[in-house]
C-alpha cells in the first residue's frame, strides 16, 4: 500500500509537473523578443499560479521514498548522486529564472533569464527520466557502490532522458494549445497546433525505436511490459494515437484528457512492469521497506495529505481554467 502511494506520487508529478516543464520547450523555440511575446505570455498565465504548487509532488515522493523504503533510496542516491544533482540544480536554476524574468529591468536580462528557464526546464525532465531508466537497468546495486557515471551514462539511459523531454513537450502543446483557443488567440492556437503534432510524432517514433534497446539492456523491464503491463501500455499507445487525431482535428478540449491518461498509463505500465522490485534485479518492494510502525503512520499522513490538501489543488486548477488569459499581461514583450 505504501508503494502504491509513493507510485502515485510519481505519476500525478509526471502529469502535472511534466506538462509544466514541457512549457519551456515552446518557449524556447517560441522566437525572438516580438515574435514570441504572445507566446511566452500565454505560457506565463498558464503555468505561473501552478509551477510552485506541481512540486508539492515531487517532495512527497521524495519523502515517502526515503522514510518508506531508506535502503533503496539510500542506494539510488549515492549510486546516482550526479544525475540527481543535475536535476536538482534545472529545478532550482527554472524556479528562480521564471521569476527573475518578470522584473527584469532590461532586454538582456529577461532575455538572459528566459534562456535559463527554457534550458533547465529541458534538464531536469531528462536528467529525472534517465534517472528512472537506469533504476530499472540494475544499475544501481543494493549497496549503492554502483559506478557514479558508467551507471547511468548509457544509450538506454539517455534515450530515457529525451522521451521524457518529449513526454513534457507534448502534454504541454496540448495544453498551451487549448489555452490559446479558449482565451481566444486562433493564430497562436493554429501555431502550436503544427509544433504539438510534431512532437507528438517524433517522441511515438523515438518510443517504438527505444524497444530495441530496451530489451537488450533491461530484459526484466522489457519482459515486465510485454506481460503484466502489457494492457496498460496498449492503452497509452491508443490514448496517444487518440491525442494526435483529436489535436490535428482541432478539438483541444478533449485532447486534453487522453494526453493525461496516455502519460498517466504508460508511467502506470512502467510501474506495474517493474514489480515487484523497487532496484531491479536487486530488492523487492517487501525487502526494502522499512519498519512496519514507520509504514502505517506513512499511510495515516498520506490519508492527512488527501484530505488537507488534494481540494485546495483541484480548487487552484479549476480557478485557473476558469480564469480569462487576456486579462493577465505579463511582460513578455522583454522575453
Amino acid at each position: 500500500m505504501v508503494a502504491a502511494a509513493l507510485f502515485a506520487g510519481v505519476v500525478a508529478y509526471g502529469i502535472f509537473g511534466g506538462a509544466d516543464f514541457g512549457s519551456g520547450y515552446f518557449d524556447a523555440t517560441a522566437g525572438g523578443s516580438a515574435r514570441g511575446a504572445e507566446l511566452r505570455t500565454l505560457i506565463d498565465h498558464s503555468i505561473g499560479p501552478v509551477w510552485e504548487a506541481n512540486h508539492v509532488w515531487l517532495i512527497y515522493v521524495l519523502v515517502m521514498w526515503w522514510t518508506g523504503f531508506p535502503s533503496s533510496f539510500a542506494a539510488a542516491t549515492n549510486t546516482l548522486f550526479v544525475p540527481f544533482l543535475l536535476a536538482l540544480l534545472g529545478i532550482v536554476l527554472r524556479g528562480a529564472a521564471f521569476a527573475f524574468r518578470k522584473y527584469a529591468g532590461t532586454l538582456a536580462q529577461a532575455r538572459l533569464f528566459g534562456a535559463i528557464f527554457a534550458g533547465s526546464s529541458l534538464l531536469t525532465p531528462f536528467f529525472l527520466g534517465g534517472l528512472g531508466v537506469t533504476i530499472d537497468k540494475s544499475r544501481v546495486p543494493r549497496d549503492g557502490n554502483g559506478d557514479m557515471w558508467s551507471s547511468w551514462l548509457t544509450p538506454t539511459s539517455l534515450i530515457g532522458g529525451v522521451l521524457a523531454v518529449g513526454t513534457c513537450a507534448f502534454l504541454a502543446g496540448v495544453f498551451l494549445t487549448a489555452d490559446a483557443e479558449r482565451s481566444g488567440h486562433p493564430t497562436l492556437a493554429e501555431s502550436l497546433h503544427r509544433r504539438t503534432l510534431a512532437v507528438g510524432t517524433v517522441t511515438g517514433i523515438v518510443v517504438f525505436a527505444a524497444l530495441v534497446p530496451l530489451q537488450r539492456d533491461a530484459p526484466t523491464l522489457s519482459q515486465g511490459l510485454e506481460g503484466q503491463a502489457a494492457p496498460l501500455v496498449v492503452l497509452s499507445g491508443l490514448a496517444g494515437l487518440g491525442t494526435l487525431l483529436l489535436v490535428a482535428g482541432r478539438r483541444y478540449r478533449p485532447a486534453r484528457i487522453t494526453a493525461v491518461v496516455a502519460v498517466g498509463t504508460v508511467l502506470l505500465g512502467w510501474g506495474v512492469g517493474q514489480y515487484p522490485w523497487l532496484l531491479v534485479d536487486q530488492e523487492t518492494i517487501q525487502q526494502a521497506a522499512g519498519a512496519p510502525a514507520t509504514l502505517a503512520g506513512l499511510l495515516v499522513a498520506v490519508v492527512l495529505a488527501g484530505v488537507l490538501v488534494l481540494p485546495p489543488l483541484a480548487y487552484l486548477f479549476w480557478f485557473i481554467q476558469g480564469s480569462d488569459p487576456k486579462q493577465t499581461r505579463p511582460k513578455a514583450t522583454l522575453s
